[in-house]
């Protein structure tokens, strides 16, 4: 038996954690409509829709590194802006204990403790485990996200502008939106 060969779907050569700015798109398996509805053009998120959102923002608190733009829960996939920006990372002592979970015992504070820095895989993959594993315990236990995400490198300010306007847009566009199926 031939498997068929997977494309790649990431730049080839291309460090994904560097700084840079990133729209991603993750769909739902088969792309089941169970995070919400559109009612109105406007997205009502149900319990499932709310954890999706709930788990994007909890990468910004978790990785100090990384800054959240523009992002929306659709029925059956999330749009999002991430950038990884090393910048607004400090060396302080409550970073640097919080980032090693050492005490004050354990550490010497006059050296600066050294982050690791995720790449955009390693975060969307802690969105996609941490979201599964909190629908999964509401008891929706096939739950799963599609194999993979997309991804666009935001090289331009019209670029951002142009992506940011249409995950914003994206509710009221939702009948025309490639993701739609009834």
């Amino acid at each position: 038996m031939i498997l068929k060969q997977r494309k790649p779907n990431r730049l080839q050569g291309y460090d994904y954690a560097q700084d840079n700015l990133y729209f991603v798109t993750s769909c739902v398996q088969d792309r089941i409509c169970c995070l919400g509805e559109i009612k109105n053009k406007e997205m009502q998120l149900n319990q499932y829709g709310e954890i999706a959102q709930q788990q994007w923002y909890w990468l910004g608190q978790q990785y100090p590194y990384i800054v959240l733009h523009a992002f929306v829960v659709m029925p059956n996939h999330i749009h999002g802006i991430i950038e990884i920006n090393r910048g607004i990372v400090g060396t302080g002592r409550d970073l640097s204990l919080q980032q090693t979970g050492l005490s004050l015992q354990q550490t010497d504070l006059s050296l600066p403790q050294p982050i690791k820095i995720k790449s955009l895989s390693q975060l969307m993959g802690a969105y996609k485990t941490t979201t599964s594993k909190q629908i999964h315990l509401l008891g929706y236990n096939v739950f799963a996200w599609q194999r993979s995400f997309h991804d666009h490198i935001i090289r331009h300010e019209q670029s951002y502008e142009k992506i940011s306007t249409y995950i914003h847009n994206n509710p009221a566009q939702w009948q025309e939106d490639k993701f739609y199926t009834l």
